[in-house]
């Protein structure tokens, strides 16, 4: 027979196992990295809100970061479990940072006014604010302070963490990585905003951004470990002082980062990635901003965030990273490349194809599924012409069809059958994401571009 204080006594133990079990599990998934999205609004054609969410779920984006604290994003959001950075921006730094009736009445407007319901996780209060409005400088720390304490005022601290994006520039010497050290100019206010990021358990939010300090030390800096690429030992860049290999450049400024806290004595810190990414397109200036190139970088940061690899000075920690960005922001100043920073146009539809099958299920658009090359909108009819022309002749595209008296000829008009020939080229390359561009006037959908030809084609004949 079982003694009735030993039954007990197992059935205990079982049940602080199971819970320590789920615990731990649960852990371990609130702490794996992720791979998010900035969305910026300099878009023409930006989805309503309600489109803009069901594309994020379809798309399996877990993660997203809002530069302001849009009502109507925040709403639709709902539900959704869709984990949102707001931010404040810096036109309203100078009012929370001096006044903490201020700064309560945001946090109630945009986060208790939302929450739980909205995912919001994160406050960023303004950007860049040091190296880009350093007259605010000294309004950042009592903003973050203002802001946190109305979060504890209303039970969200343990929630919503409350932190600031800086430039990679408040790095000085950031090459070897154990040489990096804070701008020592802007040390009064890193120092003490460290302080409260490590007391609040809240993350050092850096914009890093390898195509910038690529194109800054073109001679110095292979391209390949900018994009990610496998490279041989002999080619991957090693920090004389550690002997730590380096296989790709943004692990070197995560690591920078890491180094210049530690000068500070500050080592519980996590470096939180708040903007990365690559263009896609840009001018004569800027060679190295390609399809190709945008293709290969944000593919392979996916795989390298989601492998959970860590950097070579901290491999047991992986740092979380936003894309700049969702959408091609079409309204933004020159020069070019700033308009071709998005994974997406406004429209939804792709601007390129990421390569991260296999990788989990972030984005649904990748190469597992079938797209279509299609003319563009409001593109100048002589240059799409000229498209149509190369892509029948020299391309070698499939144009029989849209021969007079055959299937496809009707409608007859050049964008219906540019569509035609764009996509029998594209299709023909494999769907290779710089097949389908002809000078801009072209761009890749997940939708079939037939079914559209045949209701036209229903149209015409009625």
């Amino acid at each position: 027979m079982i003694n009735s204080n030993y039954l007990i006594f197992l059935v205990s133990l079982l049940l602080i196992l199971a819970f320590t079990q789920h615990h731990a599990a649960t852990s371990d998934q609130t702490n794996a990295p992720f791979v998010g999205v900035n969305i910026g609004t300099d878009v023409s054609n930006l989805l309503p809100a309600p489109d803009l969410v069901n594309f994020l779920k379809h798309q399996k984006i877990t993660h997203i970061r809002l530069y302001d604290a849009n009502p109507d994003i925040l709403r639709a959001l709902s539900g959704t479990d869709i984990h949102v950075t707001i931010s404040v921006p810096n036109n309203q730094l100078l009012a929370i940072g001096s006044s903490n009736a201020t700064a309560s009445s945001w946090i109630r407007k945009n986060v208790a006014a939302f929450r739980p319901a909205t995912r919001i996780i994160a406050v960023s209060v303004g950007d860049e604010v040091l190296t880009t409005l350093p007259s605010a400088a000294p309004l950042l720390l009592p903003a973050l302070l203002s802001l946190h304490a109305a979060l504890v005022d209303s039970n969200l601290h343990k929630d919503v963490v409350v932190s600031t994006p800086h430039s990679a520039s408040i790095i000085l010497n950031p090459f070897p990585p154990s040489q990096a050290f804070f701008n020592q100019t802007l040390e009064t206010f890193i120092l003490p905003l460290l302080h409260f990021l490590s007391q609040t358990n809240s993350p050092l939010m850096l914009n890093l951004y390898p195509y910038y300090v690529f194109m800054q030390n073109k001679n110095l800096v292979p391209l390949d470990n900018t994009l990610f690429k496998t490279i041989p030992a002999s080619k991957q860049m090693v920090d004389p002082n550690t002997l730590l290999h380096y296989t790709n450049l943004l692990d070197a400024m995560i690591d920078a980062a890491y180094f210049s806290m530690k000068n500070l004595n500050v080592s519980d810190v996590v470096v939180l990635v708040t903007e990365t990414g690559w263009p896609s397109k840009g001018d004569s200036k800027e060679p190295y901003a390609t399809l190709s190139n945008a293709v290969t970088f944000n593919s392979n940061l996916i795989k390298h965030v989601l492998d959970r690899s860590g950097t070579p000075l901290h491999p047991e920690t992986t740092s979380s990273v936003y894309i700049y960005e969702l959408f091609n922001e079409d309204l933004r100043s020159p020069p070019l490349s700033e308009a071709y920073w998005g994974l997406f146009y406004g429209n939804a539809t792709p601007a390129y194809l990421l390569r991260v099958s296999g990788v989990g299920a972030f984005l649904a658009s990748d190469n597992a599924n079938q797209t279509y090359c299609v003319a563009g909108d409001g593109v100048d009819l002589k240059v799409l012409q000229a498209a149509l022309d190369w892509a029948c002749g020299p391309g070698r595209a499939n144009c029989s069809e849209i021969q007079p008296g055959e299937s496809c000829f009707q409608p007859n008009n050049v964008k219906n059958h540019a569509s035609y020939a764009f996509d029998s080229y594209y299709q023909s390359q494999g769907m290779s994401p710089g097949s389908c561009d002809f000078k801009g006037v072209a761009m890749i959908t997940t939708t079939d571009p037939s079914k559209f030809k045949l209701i036209s084609r229903l149209f015409w004949l009625i």
